[in-house]
Order: structure tokens, then C-alpha cells, then sequence
């Protein structure tokens, strides 16, 4: 009687990761911005409003309530898909920074903070003119001159050009970017690392949330004064001048003009609703990522 031999299993299916991280991020994206706009608006106009057209962050919201509606909360809010794509390239860039940062999939929490920083400064590329236009927008407070997006884009290109205009602010949202999305991915990893340690592997959606929200609080707390320039930078009439570097640049010259203006507070205008917006925005952003990915992997889709 002939062996028989078993036939030969076919070969798994290689999972394609950029692809997973391109899809998850952007449905991350999306939630983001659908849950933190409103707060996000609040934000910009804290920081970029001129001294004494407010109180605080609830005058803001009541005037602006008052005066424009309550869709004017969501100013800003047409360039969902450049917000979608934004973070597609960031969790793309963070799983990537992560295989370069070591070959192993357990990184430590000080490994996770420099794929973080690595892929905040990719992220810039594109987190500069979306945020940038999403910003004057922002900054329009509903009078008769409002534009639309598309009437803001074209005057930017029309009289800065693109160096000045479509990506004004670009290297001051790198700095930012960098400490932002260290602060970001270590906070998430190590809230949601000790939940494991209690919990098991597999999370329930409370502690993601949890942890996501914690991300998201690192991120405000390691970069806010550099926002708060990044926002006046990007709303501001005209482009910055360039500053000689051993002056610390035009960084350095608007973070010395506002603490010449309103002192340290200046630099962190705007700080109580960007961390109440930080809680549902990452946490919405974490999860949804996390379960869009799960999916994906769990069904064999890539």
C-alpha cells in the first residue's frame, strides 16, 4: 500500500499592515472630527482672538452661539477628508517608525514615544496646510467677508503662493508635531498597558476609551505653547519673517512676542478646551482605529 502523504496546506495569506494602518486611520480620522470639532473651534479662537473680544472659553461659546449659530462650531469641519487622510499617514507612519525602531512587536513605552516622534514629523506634511486652512475658517467670526473653503484656498495660493501660503506654518508644526505625538502614543500604550495587566489581552471598550483619552491629554500637555504660535502663524494676514536660527527663528520670535503680550498664560490660552476635547477626540480617534483594524484583520480583508 502506497504513504500517504497529507496534502500541503496552502500558504497564508500575507496581511498587508499599510493598508490595515491607511483604512484605520482614517475612520479614526473622521471620528475625531465629528466628536472634538465644536471644542476644537472654541480652541483656535481662544488662541487668535484679538485681547479682550472674550473672557473665556464659555463667553466664546455663548457668543458664538449668539452670533453666528450653532453650526458655527463646526467651522472648519468641510476638510474632513484632509483630516481622515492626515491620520491615515499617521498611523501608517507610526506602525512603520515602529518596524524601524526595533524588529520586535513588544517595543518599550520609551520605543513607542520615538515612533511617536518620527511620525509626528511625517505627519506634518500634511497636518500643516489642512490644519492651516481649517484654522481661517475658524477665525472667521461671521461677518459679511466670510469665505468659504474654497474661496480661502484660492486667495492663500492666489497671493502667498505655495511656500508661504498652502504651507505656511509647516516647520513650526513639526516642532509641535515631534514632543505632540510622543506624548500621544506613550500616553495611549501606557494606560493601556496596565489595563492589560488587569484585564487580559483583549480590552473592553471602556478601557481603550480610557486609554485613548490619556493619549490624547499627553498630546495637549507636551506641545501647547507651540500650537498656540502655530495658530497665530497660520491665521495671521500675512507670512512670518524669517528669523536668523541663533534667535531660535520665527518660533522663537512669536513664543517671545506673546509672553511679551499676556506673559506665560499667553502660552497656554486656550488649554481648558483642548484637553476637554482630547477626552471623547482620541479616545473616539484610538477605537475606532483599533476596531476598524480588528475588523479588518479578523475578516481577512487585506
Amino acid at each position: 500500500m502506497a504513504e500517504e502523504f497529507p496534502y500541503p496546506e496552502p500558504p497564508s495569506k500575507q496581511r498587508n499592515d499599510v493598508a490595515i494602518e491607511l483604512i484605520s486611520g482614517s475612520v479614526g480620522g473622521a471620528a475625531q472630527v465629528l466628536v472634538g470639532q465644536p471644542l476644537d473651534t472654541l480652541k483656535t479662537r481662544a488662541q487668535t482672538a484679538p485681547a479682550g473680544k472674550y473672557k473665556n472659553t464659555l463667553d466664546i461659546l455663548a457668543k458664538t452661539v449668539k452670533n453666528e449659530g450653532p453650526l458655527a462650531l463646526y467651522k472648519g469641519m468641510s476638510p474632513l477628508l484632509g483630516v481622515a487622510a492626515v491620520n491615515s499617514l499617521l498611523f501608517t507612519a507610526y506602525g512603520a517608525s515602529r518596524r524601524i525602531v526595533s524588529p520586535y512587536p513588544d517595543l518599550s513605552i520609551a520605543q513607542v514615544a520615538l515612533a511617536g516622534s518620527m511620525a509626528g514629523a511625517v505627519n506634518a506634511v500634511l497636518a500643516s496646510p489642512v490644519e492651516m486652512f481649517k484654522i481661517r475658517m475658524q477665525g472667521q467670526f461671521g461677518g459679511k467677508d466670510d469665505k468659504k473653503l474654497g474661496a480661502v484656498v484660492r486667495g492663500m495660493w492666489r497671493d502667498f503662493g505655495f511656500r508661504h501660503g498652502i504651507m505656511r506654518g509647516y516647520w513650526v508644526t513639526v516642532v509641535r508635531e515631534i514632543p505632540a505625538y510622543a506624548g500621544f502614543y506613550a500616553g495611549y500604550e501606557t494606560t493601556k498597558r496596565a489595563f492589560q495587566k488587569r484585564l487580559g489581552k483583549d480590552l473592553p471598550i471602556w478601557a481603550l476609551l480610557s486609554s485613548g483619552a490619556i493619549g490624547g491629554v499627553g498630546y495637549w500637555l507636551a506641545c501647547y505653547p507651540l500650537d498656540v504660535v502655530k495658530s497665530r502663524i497660520q491665521l495671521a494676514p500675512t507670512p512670518p519673517v524669517r528669523g536668523g536660527w541663533a534667535s531660535g527663528g520665527y518660533i522663537g520670535r512669536d513664543l517671545r512676542a506673546i509672553l511679551a503680550e499676556s506673559g506665560v498664560a499667553g502660552l497656554y490660552r486656550g488649554l481648558t478646551p483642548s484637553l476637554i476635547r482630547a477626552v471623547p477626540a482620541a479616545a473616539s480617534t484610538f477605537v475606532a482605529f483599533e476596531l476598524t483594524r480588528d475588523y479588518i484583520v479578523n475578516h481577512d480583508l487585506l
